[in-house]
């Protein structure tokens, strides 16, 4: 009788901790970033503007948050190129960008200078 009331007193913290680790597990799931750049044909990739923004709960507030980040650093042509989930990157040359998601910052930027072309560089990537 002792081993059933013992028991019983477990199973509320184990299904408690149970929750909290899904909830864990998750929860970031439903982060969102995005990247936005004021970049133009000829413009040399240090010299392109940007602003990121990221942990939020939707991918209209993550694209939100870049528009204003970019514009906050005095681009005044600022566009969306990528929301992501995990982590995303933007990368350029004179004539070319790519842009790509990955689960780290460092495979994303890997990714868009591949899609970018020869002679692109990594301009900006963020993690949610």
């Amino acid at each position: 009788m002792n081993d059933e009331r013992i028991r019983g007193a477990r199973a509320p913290l184990t299904v408690a901790a149970s929750a909290l680790f899904a909830v864990a597990l998750t929860g970031s799931a439903f982060a969102w970033g995005a990247i936005a750049v004021d970049d133009e044909a000829g413009t040399h990739p240090d010299d392109v503007g940007y602003g990121y923004s990221s942990g939020h709960n939707s991918a209209a507030a993550a694209r939100s948050g870049a528009m204003a980040e970019c514009r906050k650093q005095g681009n005044t042509g600022c566009k969306v190129v990528l929301t992501f989930e995990h982590c995303g990157a933007y990368a350029a040359s004179h004539r070319h960008y790519g842009i790509a998601e990955g689960s780290t910052a460092a495979a994303a930027r890997r990714e868009a200078v591949a899609a970018c072309g020869p002679g692109c560089q990594a301009v900006v990537a963020n993690c949610d």
